[in-house]
């Protein structure tokens, strides 16, 4: 009962956040109301939060950083499948079912994203969750996973089946929780404490007035690559590498090396600043406009051109994998659950010359969806006392300030 209290309370302080733009950071594009994947109608987003414990990590015990964020294309009740397409920008990750996306173009289950101790717990929760509420026999759910370390006991697999039900019965419109929140709890991005963000673009109407929204699972990337707005803000930043609130006997390590007491006067990164950071990022694209399979795909792709921007590399340590969906369409395939007695469809399409528009609206959704991730997430100290600090505002606005790129907050 406390610990549903206290993943509730959390999602919403973490709604509460401020974002990005909130800020002051420029960014090219226009928004949709919320800013967020939800902006695409029907899309429905929950999340389940575990977190608890304090102190030397016991696997099994704790302490416990992690979670599970629940997207539901169509929502809870339109079981009617979209269409989809997926790209690894680099595939040292997990994607589950994806080989039916790719074979068939089509997308039947809600997708998933948690820690990567617990692809197979929330995989076939989903499974079971499907079973229970839809006609057919058999699911390949979309499950996908970064990995939570060092902040979380990852080897100890504290997510549940319930705790992934939980995240698909929580699934609603509306605003969407970032930083600290469901799968995106422990996780580190850029070197700071990262976790989940989202965004939008409304397209104009003579483009088709479509909307394109994101949502990432952040960790992956060092801080001296991190670039907002351009600017490599983190080299203009007092950091430390590393480092432990607590020593303790024998003192903590990673790859060899004896960790370092945090200085509270500096901000305490993932790694050395100008350290390759082996994470990965999850980036789940909606959108409402006509698109069939193949240029879904095409879409998919360009959330690495949305990275680029950001100074990422997909380095070889990365599991940097995406999925893009239309709502548009409805009914026109259902993939193997379809019980509809007609052979055919017909499906709308956009022309291919009218895509750049959902491209560019695309790479313009990744970039604040991370900055938003990075702004919305709080400082952690997680197990055996690792603390990854949090993109501090005020320096990230006076970076900005003096390269003369500041912008004035939106007014409420």
């Amino acid at each position: 009962m406390l610990a549903g209290l206290a993943a509730i309370l959390g999602a919403a302080v973490a709604e509460a956040e401020p974002r990005a733009r909130d800020l002051g950071v420029p960014f090219d594009g226009v928004p949709g109301p919320l800013n967020a994947i939800t902006d695409v109608a029907g899309v429905e987003v929950g999340f389940r939060t575990l977190n608890s414990g304090e102190g030397p990590l016991v696997r099994g015990k704790g302490p416990v950083r992690t979670g599970v964020t629940a997207i539901l294309p169509r929502g809870k009740t339109d079981t009617r499948a979209v269409f989809a397409g997926y790209f690894a920008g680099n595939g040292n990750g997990d994607m589950t079912g994806t080989h039916w996306v790719d074979e068939s173009g089509v997308l039947e289950t809600p997708i998933l994203i948690t820690g990567t101790g617990s692809v197979g717990v929330v995989r076939d929760a989903a499974f079971r969750w499907l079973a229970d509420r839809r006609q057919g026999f058999f699911w390949y759910p979309l499950v996908a996973e970064t990995a939570d370390v060092p902040l979380n006991d990852m080897a100890g697999q504290h997510v549940t089946a319930a705790d992934a039900v939980a995240a698909l019965d929580s699934a609603r419109p509306g605003p969407v929780a970032e930083g600290n929140v469901g799968g995106g709890t422990g996780m580190v991005c850029n070197g700071f404490k990262g976790g989940t963000g989202t965004a939008s673009r409304k397209l104009p109407v003579a483009a088709g007035g479509y909307t394109v929204g994101v949502l990432v699972q952040c960790n992956y990337g060092s801080a001296n690559g991190l670039r907002v707005a351009g600017i490599p803000v983190a080299r203009e930043m007092k950091l430390q590498p590393h480092c432990v609130t607590r020593l303790t006997s024998p003192p903590q390590a990673t790859f060899g090396q004896a960790a370092a007491l945090c200085d509270p006067k500096a901000l305490a990164i993932a790694d050395a600043p100008d350290t390759e950071h082996r994470g990965s990022i999850i980036i789940v694209i909606a959108t409402d406009a006509p698109l069939t399979p193949e240029q879904l795909k095409r879409v998919a792709r360009r959330a690495s051109v949305g990275l680029g921007r950001l100074g990422a590399i997909e380095s070889d340590g990365s599991g940097d994998i995406f999925i893009a969906f239309s709502t548009a369409n409805a009914g026109a395939d259902d993939g193997n659950w379809s019980f509809d007695p007609s052979r055919t469809a017909t499906v709308t399409r956009l022309r291919s010359g009218a895509i750049n528009p959902v491209l560019e609206a695309t790479v313009q959704g990744v970039e604040e969806a991370v900055i938003n991730a990075l702004v919305a997430a709080r400082t952690m100290t997680g197990a055996d006392y690792w603390t990854v600090s949090a993109l501090p505002h005020d320096q990230l606005q006076q970076v900005l300030r003096g390269h003369g790129l500041l912008k004035s907050p939106p007014s409420k």
